[in-house]
């Protein structure tokens, strides 16, 4: 792979912190029930019909709209609940696609001292530079739509724990000389283990019909 600098679509009205934005909401019964309706249609439709043409449409959704869009309708859902897992979803697309050479990083970092499957599961080649990683992402949410959802899920949850071990085995390089630093890894390390616990969870319920 060349090592000549790449050029990423990077979406708009991106958030300062993409794990850490907040959007305040009126009723919180209209929300919850608004977000759970339009998670369920618009799965269903697309996974009824998955053509390439809207699929593409919704894997680079928050390249033409932005994050704001989906946040208004997802982010305050519960994590083990269909609005929620595809709020994290499309969160850790952004993740990559915002800084694919970090996420890069990460992944390499991780898969050296992770020791289970999950590299394996996440299925990324090796080695995977940013260019891999901004793809592997894109067909983990493919899959979503058109393909088997609960290993989708699966794939996204074994991404974050390689994610969150190279974050974490990053902030240990930082710890003694950079302190600001090295807690920002251990806090994403931290929410990344989270969403793989979440987004696990979610693939259970959805293979027992339960994800609603």
């Amino acid at each position: 792979m060349s090592d000549q600098p790449r050029d990423y679509h990077r979406p708009v009205q991106r958030p300062a912190d993409t794990f850490d934005r907040r959007f305040g909401s009126t009723d919180p019964a209209d929300v919850s029930r608004v977000a759970h309706a339009t998670a369920s249609a618009l799965l269903t439709r697309v996974r009824d019909e998955p053509t390439d043409a809207v699929i593409e449409r919704l894997v680079t959704f928050t390249d033409a709209h932005g994050i704001d869009t989906i946040a208004e309708l997802w982010s305050h859902s519960p994590a083990k609940s269909l609005p929620g897992t595809l709020w994290r979803l499309y969160l850790l697309q952004l993740m990559v696609r915002d800084d694919a050479r970090t996420a890069a990083l990460l992944y390499e970092r991780g898969r050296a001292v992770l020791r289970s499957a999950d590299d394996v599961v996440a299925g990324a080649p090796t080695p995977a530079g940013p260019e891999e990683l901004t793809a592997l992402v894109d067909e983990i949410l493919r899959g979503v739509f058109r393909g088997d959802f609960a290993v989708a899920l699966d794939r996204a949850a074994s991404f974050c724990r390689v994610e969150a071990a190279g974050s974490a085995d990053l902030a240990d390089d930082y710890d003694a000389t950079e302190s600001e630093r090295a807690s920002a890894f251990t806090t994403r390390a931290l929410r990344l283990d989270t969403y793989a616990t979440d987004l696990r969870a979610s693939a259970g319920l959805w293979r027992r019909d339960s994800l609603t």
